[in-house]
């Protein structure tokens, strides 16, 4: 049987054959059905293949249902196969399974770095703030699929944690530091690597919060890995001093390419 494995995200779906397809999560149904459907690939038989989804939550993971009012608000309630399958076709449903995004990232990269004891906790920044936590390389979850504990809504200087780590986060910081708002994440980490004391700062405090936001709770699991996550875990490096610190004895790595693809094979083994 074809295997097709998507990553989908607010503004693109990431496939496993180095596809990446647009799509608007704020767009309409038709708009958001045809970019499932492109990822999906018209080429093969949707009656022999096996589709696995990577999604960020909410989300029902064993309907494919989905749950998000955020974004993709215009297919709320809808099932994934019933926006990828022409309907005089529904009887040829392929075989599609789903996995909240963050917990396919820690199953696969759990995989690739062989830490299949103890417990490895993951951080995924971005546009948001990603959690999960594996014990013994099983990840744990709550009933619904979804990780079994997140950071991003911890309370932080009258906000949440996730406006401070977070892509809009180290732009803002940035921002108030230069009076630039103009900078992305990325162009701000480049300055930094280039000599840029306010963006070094800026990447300094990030890792500082976090690790100072993750410390007692990781102290209480006795986490002893943790990994990043992530296109501003790509920066690692401007972050990990302040880590270190904040979380002595954790072995700190960051997420090998491609793990969110290793996740979505495991559950057709």
């Amino acid at each position: 049987m074809s295997l097709t494995l998507l990553d989908i995200g607010g503004t693109f779906i990431k496939c496993a054959d180095g596809r990446q397809i647009p799509i608007s999560s704020d767009g309409s149904r038709e708009v958001i059905a045809e970019a499932l459907r492109s990822a999906v690939s018209p080429r093969q038989k949707p009656e022999i293949s096996q589709i696995g989804v990577a999604i960020p939550g909410p989300f029902d993971y064993k309907n494919g249902i989905f749950l998000m009012k955020h974004k993709f608000a215009s297919v709320y309630g809808e099932r994934f196969q019933d926006l990828i399958c022409h309907s005089e076709r529904s009887e040829e449903s392929p075989d599609i399974r789903f996995m909240h995004d963050v917990n396919a990232v820690l199953k696969g990269a759990i995989r690739q770095l062989g830490l299949g004891h103890g417990i490895t906790a993951l951080v995924t920044m971005g546009t948001g703030l990603g959690y999960s936590y594996a014990i013994d390389g099983e990840i744990q979850e709550s009933e619904t699929g979804s990780p079994a504990k997140s950071i991003w809504n911890l309370p932080y200087q009258g906000g949440i944690l996730e406006d401070t780590v977070s892509a809009r986060g180290i732009r803002i910081a940035y921002a108030r530091k230069t009076g630039d708002g103009t900078q992305s994440a990325l162009s701000i980490a480049r300055r930094a690597y280039a000599g840029d004391i306010e963006a070094m700062e800026v990447y300094h405090q990030v890792g500082t919060v976090l690790g100072e936001a993750l410390r007692e709770q990781f102290m209480d699991m006795r986490v002893e890995t943790l990994l990043l996550g992530g296109q501003i875990a790509k920066s690692l490096s401007l972050m990990i001093r302040p880590l270190k610190n904040a979380l002595p004895g954790v072995l700190i790595l960051q997420v090998p390419e491609n793990s969110v693809f290793l996740g979505l094979q495991s559950l057709f083994e």
